[in-house]
C-alpha cells in the first residue's frame, strides 16, 4: 500500500510562512501528546475535577489543566510564537520575541465528556505577531479574516487533526508511530442538509427566529421545508464541526435569554474564529445570526458571541 503524505510534506506543497509552518507543526506535536494524556486519564488518575475555577467561571477538569500546560509549555518553546492565549488562562502569555506569530486556543474542548469516554478535542487559531517589538494584548484583538491558519485537533476512534493554512481544508490522521497522514484534501460542505445540531434542552430560552427555524425543521416532511431533520448533538464542538465538515450539517450554539447581556456561550477568539475560518474555507458559512464570524473585531479576550455555522443554505436560514 502506498504511504500516504505526512503533515510535514503536506506543508512543503502549501503557500505557508515559515513561522506558521514551524507553530503548526508545534500544535500538531502538542496535539500528540494532549491525546496521549487523554486516553490514559483512567489510567493515570487524570479524570475528574481539578478543583480550580478558570476565567471563563467554568470547573476546571483536570485534563483541562494538563492539555493547557502542555500546549502552552510547547507553543512558548517555539520560536516562531511570540505570545498565546488560552481559554484557560485569564491574560496573555508573551515573550520577547518580535515578529512571528500568536496562538489562541482551547485547550480541550468538550471536556464535560471525559468521563464518559465520549469526543473532545484541541482548537487553535495562528495570528501574525506584531513585527519590531513584543507584542502585547491588544495584538491578539484581530477580526478572524486575519487568521493565518486555523485547526483542530479530535480525539476519538480515530485522532485527526484538521487544518487549513491557504485556501484548503485538510484532515489528518494519527498513525500507530505518530506520525500525522494525509487522509482527506480539500473537505467540502455540502450547501445542503438534513441535520442540524443543537442543545434541545435549552429551546424555551432561545430567540423566537431560532425556535422558528427549529420548529420548522422538526415538522419534517410535512412541514415548510419540505424535507426531514435528524438532530444531532455530541455536547463538543470539534465533534459537531468535524461532522460538518465530513458530511454537511448545521450548529447553532445561539443567544440565550438566561444571560442576555452576553451574545453567545462560545469565546470568540478560542472557538467561533477557528472554527468560522475552517468552515468557509471549506464552502460552508459561519454566522453570529447577523453577521459573519470572520468580520467581528474583538474587543475583549474572553469575548462570547453566537454561533450558526455549516451547510451555507441552512446558515442562511438559520441565521
Amino acid at each position: 500500500m502506498t504511504q500516504l503524505p505526512d503533515l510535514t510534506a503536506w506543508l512543503s506543497s502549501q503557500t505557508v510562512d515559515p513561522a506558521t509552518r514551524e507553530a503548526v507543526l508545534c500544535v500538531a506535536a502538542a496535539c500528540v501528546e494532549i491525546g496521549r494524556v487523554v486516553a490514559l486519564g483512567a489510567i493515570e488518575d487524570n479524570l475528574g475535577v481539578a478543583g480550580g475555577i478558570n476565567v471563563q467561571q467554568e470547573e476546571q477538569k483536570k485534563l483541562d489543566v494538563l492539555s493547557n500546560d502542555i500546549l502552552s509549555e510547547a507553543l512558548l518553546a517555539c520560536p516562531a510564537v511570540a505570545g498565546l492565549a488560552s481559554e484557560e488562562l485569564d491574560t496573555v502569555q508573551v515573550t520577547d520575541r518580535t515578529g512571528g506569530v500568536l496562538v489562541t486556543f482551547d485547550p480541550l474542548d468538550g471536556s464535560s465528556n471525559l468521563d464518559i469516554n465520549a469526543p473532545v478535542g484541541t482548537i487553535v487559531s495562528i495570528l501574525p505577531a506584531a513585527e519590531g517589538r513584543a507584542s502585547t494584548e491588544a495584538d491578539f484583538l484581530r477580526p478572524g479574516r486575519h487568521q493565518l491558519a486555523a485547526a483542530y485537533a479530535l480525539y476519538g476512534p480515530q485522532t485527526v487533526l484538521v487544518l487549513s493554512v491557504d485556501r484548503d481544508v485538510a484532515s489528518f490522521t494519527l498513525d500507530a508511530d505518530g506520525h500525522w497522514r494525509l487522509t482527506q484534501d480539500r473537505m467540502v460542505v455540502p450547501e445542503q442538509t438534513r441535520e442540524f445540531a443543537i442543545n434541545m434542552s435549552n429551546q424555551r430560552h432561545w430567540a423566537p427566529a431560532v425556535r422558528a427555524y427549529i420548529d420548522s425543521c422538526l415538522a419534517g416532511r410535512d412541514g415548510p421545508r419540505g424535507k426531514d431533520f435528524n438532530m444531532r448533538w455530541v455536547a463538543a464542538m470539534v465533534g459537531d464541526v468535524h461532522r460538518i465538515l465530513t458530511r454537511g450539517g448545521v450548529f447553532l450554539y445561539p443567544w440565550d435569554a438566561r444571560e442576555p447581556d452576553r451574545p453567545g456561550k462560545l469565546r470568540l477568539l478560542y472557538e467561533g474564529a477557528p472554527m468560522a475560518l475552517l468552515i468557509e474555507r471549506a464552502g460552508g458559512l459561519a454566522t453570529d445570526g447577523k453577521q459573519p464570524i470572520l468580520d467581528i473585531v474583538p474587543t475583549a479576550l474572553h469575548q462570547r458571541v453566537a454561533i450558526v455555522l455549516g451547510s451555507a443554505e441552512e446558515v442562511r436560514l438559520a441565521g
